[in-house]
């Protein structure tokens, strides 16, 4: 049903003191003034996560790297949080030459580190998308008793023996169930094949505190924190049946934005990027095409 055709070289760089990869897409017939998209990842996933927003986007140069610490990049020596991971996006912008016409993309806890590597660097970017933003604290709201449980969770697969941890983090039974949490789709073919998606990329971290830190660190910050500082246009792509982030909430960080567009797609909720991935690319299409007129 899904057929991922585009092709990607392969860039290993040394960024921030390791080996990372990145997937590099080239355009297919892209106008000569296209910029180039960099694409960062959310929380426990890879770069495959986002492929078929990729796949609807062949007109531009995408980049998307496996962040430290998950897929098939290195660990950071330090803490896996969002000041490192926005320092990893900025450190990467220059080891790529790539200049201040590219757009930033990120997901869901990508877009918690996109924001701060743009609020942080002004002008180093000329538009930035939020798909699935962070809009409000996990422990706060409807979600607050899973996200306690989920926190339970990680710290129990760090603090058990090595092999009963990874066990732990690494079940399959947990990673369905979570796949069918946040699936909310009812289309039987679309929804095995995101579980198939969660069951092949969703475990690929490099230890059991690297999952830990970042996971602390997506439920520890938000959009929020970086919404006033960004001086460049901003796209929010939110969901109608976003379990971590209500249309309220969503409405709420756009207004905190200089420079906001907020729409919302229905019947759909935290997996815009499997369940949606040809709206979420038109509307970063129009927005980037609005943007270079």
């Amino acid at each position: 049903m899904v057929v991922l055709n585009r092709a990607a070289t392969v860039r290993s760089l040394h960024v921030n003191g390791g080996l990372r990869r990145f997937w590099d897409f080239p355009p297919e017939g892209a106008a000569p003034d296209a910029p180039a998209i960099f694409m960062v990842h959310g929380f426990r996933g890879d770069h495959h996560g986002l492929l078929r927003i990729i796949e609807a986007l062949p007109a531009y140069r995408v980049l998307a790297p496996d962040l430290p610490g998950f897929g098939q990049s290195e660990p950071l020596d330090g803490t896996h949080d969002v000041a490192a991971y926005a320092a990893f996006v900025r450190s990467s912008m220059d080891r790529l030459a790539l200049g201040p016409q590219t757009v930033l993309v990120g997901h869901s806890f990508g877009s918690i580190i996109a924001a701060r590597a743009a609020a942080d660097a002004p002008g180093a970017f000329s538009a930035l998308v939020l798909i699935n933003p962070i809009s409000a604290p996990a422990l706060e709201g409807s979600s607050r008793i899973a996200t306690r449980l989920a926190e339970l969770y990680y710290r129990l697969g760090a603090a058990l023996p090595e092999q009963a941890g990874q066990a732990v983090l690494r079940n399959r039974i947990i990673v369905r169930a979570m796949s069918e949490l946040m699936a909310k789709t009812r289309d039987r073919p679309l929804r095995r094949w995101i579980h198939a998606q969660h069951r092949a990329y969703f475990s690929a971290f490099a230890s059991r505190e690297v999952v830990l830190q970042a996971f602390t660190a997506s439920i520890s910050a938000t959009v929020r924190d970086s919404a006033r500082r960004l001086q460049l246009p901003v796209l929010l792509i939110a969901a109608e049946r976003d379990d971590l982030g209500t249309v309220q909430t969503q409405q709420e960080l756009a207004a905190l934005m200089p420079d906001s567009t907020l729409v919302v797609l229905p019947e759909v909720g935290h997996l815009v990027h499997y369940e949606a991935p040809d709206a979420a690319a038109g509307h970063i299409a129009d927005f980037v095409e609005s943007r270079t007129r």
